[in-house]
């Protein structure tokens, strides 16, 4: 038996990248996967980063299928209440419970690498209150049928596991939060039995970074050794998306991982622990190698997989104040 058989997924943002690795994964280990986002077949993107792209959600649950689970595409705005309510009453029909809930939304928008005062407002507002809303909206609703159950963890897909900054104000605010969010979702949850956690891949080798390099698969090696570009940016590093999909897994089937909630961490240091490797055979360390040789870029390194320490037991109420009355006359 696998270890996720009988267990219920939603990845949200599935579509590809991080989302289609980690609902890859998943189905590896057995999990029923709902694939969720909004690219499908015969209606490609048609603006922002992904205009174009052939990737779809269908593909996405076909690829879980043949890992070995159960894949199910549904598509989702994930800024619309309106839709991740359905979807979850959807789920709690079909399955009658969730299990896991992971939330890859807006990982791949573009940062303006500018001084803040010279960024567009438009924009970053935008990004951040769309990032915000949709990992808030999707947790919300996958919280309400965990609870239940008294079992569950949610996973939220960050930038980085430190506290520091992230070289532009909004990529900072938006990647923060998502470290942030899941903290506090942890004090909340964890009387329940439901764990929350943020995670971040390295760099990884998506479809779009592929494309960029020129590379595949195959021959990723070679152009991260022969590609100026590839090399400035450490290409010989990366790791495939499935690798932070295999530190969902492990998250998943660790019985002990209410002991992590509330914490951030790195696909590669969980491969560490749990001793998991790439779908390659390899084992990347983005962390290091950068520390290595990019020191200037790597910020807060002594902050790196920081757990802020919940609050076990529900805090008193704070008195109410007595009204104060103006007096007239």
């Amino acid at each position: 038996m696998k270890p996720l058989e009988g267990k219920i997924a939603v990845v949200a943002g599935a579509t590809r990248g991080a989302g289609r690795g980690i609902a890859c994964m998943l189905g590896e280990a057995g999990a029923t996967v709902y694939c969720t986002g909004r690219s499908v077949r015969g209606a490609p993107p048609t603006d922002g980063v992904h205009e174009g792209r052939a990737e779809t959600i269908e593909e996405t649950a076909e690829m879980v299928e043949a890992r070995g689970g159960v894949g199910i595409h549904a598509r989702v705005d994930h800024t619309d209440e309106a839709q991740v309510a359905a979807l979850f009453a959807r789920v709690r029909k079909e399955q009658g419970q969730l299990d896991v809930l992971v939330n890859v939304l807006g990982g791949d928008t573009p940062a303006e690498w500018k001084p803040f005062w010279k960024l567009s407002l438009d924009k970053g507002l935008r990004w951040l209150s769309q990032e915000m809303f949709s990992h808030i909206i999707t947790a919300r609703h996958a919280a309400a049928l965990m609870v239940e159950r008294k079992r569950g963890l949610i996973v939220g897909i960050t930038d980085g596991d430190t506290v520091g900054y992230r070289a532009s104000l909004f990529y900072d605010l938006v990647k923060v939060n998502t470290i942030r969010l899941a903290y506090a979702m942890a004090e909340e949850l964890h009387r329940h039995g439901v764990a929350s956690v943020a995670l971040t891949p390295g760099f990884m080798r998506t479809e779009a970074i592929l494309d960029q390099f020129g590379a595949t698969e195959d021959n990723w090696r070679e152009v991260a050794e022969k590609n100026p570009e590839a090399k400035s940016f450490g290409f010989i590093a990366s790791e495939t998306p499935c690798f932070v999909g295999r530190a969902v897994v492990a998250l998943a089937t660790d019985q002990k991982v209410l002991e992590k909630s509330g914490g951030v961490y790195a696909s590669w240091t969980l491969a560490e622990e749990y001793g998991f490797k790439d779908v390659d055979g390899n084992s990347p360390n983005c962390g290091r190698y950068f520390a290595e040789h990019f020191p200037s870029l790597v910020s807060a390194p002594t902050n790196t997989g920081f757990q802020w320490k919940l609050e076990r037991e529900p805090q008193p109420a704070q008195p109410k104040r007595r009204a104060r009355t103006k007096r007239t006359g």
